[in-house]
């Protein structure tokens, strides 16, 4: 190679290096856009963090709609243990799983935002 062709490959290079960075950046803007998009501004998650929950109405909640999967005890049967969730996952994104059901085969659930205040605090009683 000679000086003259590192000289007309190094501008190449660096266009090639400057959209790598863009496209990069562009990715985790979406990124970040995705995953703050569903977060406080939606009504349903914002009026639940709201509210105080009450732990002992969400055990029975947990009860009746989750232990069928999670265990009596959150111990994890066919869904996955839930001891220290509250610590893996924040509370919008647990809220989010709930609602969604996005992992199947855990079905949505939608309860209203005082239940759903109540089951995390539950959750988060789980250690």
């Amino acid at each position: 190679m000679t000086r003259s062709d590192a000289i007309e490959e190094s501008p190449r290079r660096r266009g090639l290096i400057t959209a790598l960075v863009l496209l990069a950046i562009a990715a985790g803007l979406v990124l970040l856009s995705v995953v703050a998009g569903a977060s406080p501004r939606d009504p349903y998650i914002r009026s639940s963090l709201a509210l105080r929950g009450d732990q002992e109405h969400g055990s029975k909640l947990f009860l009746i709609n989750c232990a069928g999967c999670h265990g009596i005890a959150a111990q994890g049967v066919v869904g996955p243990n839930l001891h220290g969730v509250s610590d893996r996952k924040r509370d919008t994104a647990l809220i989010q799983q709930v609602v969604s059901g996005k992992t199947p085969p855990m079905p949505s659930f939608q309860p209203d935002p005082q239940s759903m205040a109540d089951l995390l605090a539950y959750l988060h009683e789980l250690t």
